[in-house]
């Protein structure tokens, strides 16, 4: 949903503002069909000209039996899924100008050169992240051994150096077959026709300069990039608890609620849950806890089957803690209204697992983060918005320990709600809102960006 939230937000724009017809391709799995159904119907208004393909599922439980939710299954049943139903499907559609790509959808190459028709590529994470990306092939030319054993941080050209400890799990063992997934398509992206960005000048100006101006990136070549960003979900549908989370928030002051959601698959192990939780309570802050049975196997135990069951927080959680904490923290399963949550007057602060899509959504709303990274590249995403974009505290994380101790929660929590530090972070926070606002509006930098590009395909060109 992390990648299926901003595409779809991005082919509504394509409907509304610039008059494409769009037709908005779907991979699912068997478990996934009805969910992706579901959460698409929803939580978004689909207007009339985007058409909803899901592709029909395919069996590949011979090929990833033994390998544990990931990037590899993943890659797999997308290299599949394309290759059963991509072409029937554009041959069917009336001469399309252009297919846009998630970064793990190179196997449309080949189809849409036999077809004639651009490949873009919607990157769903930050620049920073697509830098690093790009730098990639480069990076693994030049080094022997593992990045995680290198000297000191990784230096991307023009950017912010990424420290070896943050850098994604996905290229910590080269041999491994998530680096060779990963690394197969990230190698890919300077074939694209060009490269759509999910953020913004003023969110990022460090790495957009550095794609468009530093020689590295200039001699690869980097592919035209278009920060058409911030795309978000707008709105949702709210249900029955839904109404229930936000008539408490309205009974709160202004400012003084911590939103703790770690995404729609972060799952915690049985420690660390028990550590935040009394991290909260020692804090003494008012809260709202979006909780999910901890896994002690796996920090996106739930990538696959978000919305699923949901099974009652007391009885994984502290025995009393639930009841303890009434008047003060709210704890809800599995699911919240975080558009609607992090809009509301009295959120003050949100503990997130940095997935981009909830960065995106906080900064709009104008909330500091507490950052808490689960997997992909969301430590790379944590460092930046604490160290470079300044919205964010990061807990230490004790040398030798994989737990954060529930002291050191109590600590940052309290310094984002009631310290110094925290107002300072709101006030940019507040900053980048207004910045979001105006680049999306008629003839702000993110409006003329996604503009170009639409020009260009009515022309019948490429966007450069």
């Amino acid at each position: 949903m992390g990648h299926i939230i901003p595409f779809l937000e991005l082919a509504k724009h394509l409907v509304t503002h610039h008059h494409f017809h769009v037709s908005f391709l779907v991979i699912t799995t068997a478990d996934s069909l009805a969910t992706a159904k579901t959460n698409l119907l929803c939580f978004s208004d689909v207007p009339s000209g985007l058409h909803v393909i899901y592709l029909p599922p395919v069996d590949v439980s011979n090929l990833v039996a033994n390998i544990p939710p990931g990037l590899t299954s993943l890659c797999i049943m997308i290299q599949h899924s394309l290759k059963l139903s991509l072409r029937p499907i554009l041959l069917g559609l009336t001469r399309p100008i252009a297919l846009i790509i998630d970064m793990f959808g190179i196997d449309a190459f080949e189809v849409c050169d036999e077809l004639s028709i651009p490949v873009y590529s919607f990157f769903t994470s930050s620049m920073s992240f697509l830098a690093f990306s790009l730098y990639l092939p480069t990076l693994d030319r030049e080094t022997e051994g593992e990045f995680v054993d290198l000297p000191g941080p990784v230096q991307v050209p023009g950017c912010r150096p990424i420290r070896t400890q943050d850098l994604l799990k996905q290229v910590h063992d080269r041999k491994s077959d998530d680096y060779k997934w990963f690394f197969l398509h990230m190698s890919s992206l300077p074939k694209v026709a060009g490269i759509l960005t999910n953020s913004w000048k003023d969110l990022e100006p460090v790495p957009l300069l550095a794609l468009k101006e530093n020689p590295f990136f200039l001699n690869i070549p980097t592919p035209p990039i278009h920060p058409i960003g911030p795309l978000i979900k707008e709105d949702e549908p709210i249900t029955e608890s839904g109404k229930e989370i936000l008539s408490w928030l309205d009974k709160q002051k202004p400012d003084s609620v911590l939103f703790v959601a770690l995404g729609s698959g972060g799952t915690l192990s049985s420690k660390q849950l028990i550590e935040l939780v009394f991290g909260l309570e020692l804090s003494q802050q008012h809260f709202i806890l979006v909780a999910r049975k901890p896994d002690d196997t796996s920090a996106m135990g739930t990538i696959f089957s978000a919305g699923g069951k949901e099974d009652d927080p007391k009885t994984y959680l502290p025995e009393g803690f639930v009841k303890r904490m009434e008047g003060v923290g709210l704890v809800v399963p599995s699911w919240a209204p975080q558009v609607a949550v992090l809009r509301h007057a009295s959120t003050g602060g949100f503990f997130s697992h940095c997935g981009w899509n909830s960065i995106l959504e906080s900064v709009v709303q104008g909330v500091p983060m507490i950052t808490w990274p689960m997997y992909a590249e969301q430590k790379v995403n944590a460092a930046q918005l604490a160290e470079e974009v300044g919205v964010a505290v990061r807990p230490v994380v004790e040398l030798g320990k994989e737990v954060v101790g529930r002291e050191e929660i109590e600590r940052v929590v309290r310094l984002v709600m009631e310290g110094e530090e925290g107002k300072i972070l709101r006030q940019r926070a507040k900053e980048l809102r207004d910045s979001a606002r105006i680049a999306l509006e008629l003839g702000g930098s993110s409006f003329d960006s996604l503009a170009h590009v639409v020009e260009a395909w009515k022309l019948g060109h490429n966007a450069a």
